[in-house]
């Protein structure tokens, strides 16, 4: 008998993530390893749950991720857009809350590029008149 899974895709800076809730325990494995072991910082692992916890659906749904790219912080930031999307497909009734609480909005906001003549993207090399 086939289990019953729901999929989605999260974004956030350069980093990606794909999502999958399968009915369980409540358990949260990314790239094979446990939550704990892969984030060091309590902020980020609370990130990540947040979907789970506004939707009242933490101990339902077994969480396995792919995540690739990127830093800890936006790895975190795409793991809550994909929870947030696969909790979508699994029960349309947690739109409004999801939305309400703003991680079905994916974050545009990238690194601005470097330009030419400067250092960083902003940044220009120490004025000096002589």
């Amino acid at each position: 008998m086939a289990k019953v899974q729901y999929y989605g895709t999260g974004r956030r800076k350069t980093s990606v993530a794909r999502v999958r809730l399968v009915p369980g325990e409540g358990k949260i494995l990314i790239n094979g390893r446990d939550i704990d072991t892969y984030f060091n910082y309590e902020t980020l692992k609370r990130d990540v749950k947040m979907p789970l916890v506004i939707t009242e659906s933490i101990g339902k749904y077994d969480v396995l991720a792919k995540v690739e790219g990127g830093g800890f912080t936006g790895q975190a930031g795409a793991l809550r857009h994909g929870i947030s999307r696969a909790l979508l497909k699994a029960d349309i009734e947690l739109r409004p809350t999801l939305k309400r609480a703003g991680f079905l909005t994916r974050d545009s906001r990238m690194v601005e590029r470097k330009k030419y003549g400067l250092k960083k993207a902003r940044r220009a090399p120490q004025f000096s008149k002589r």
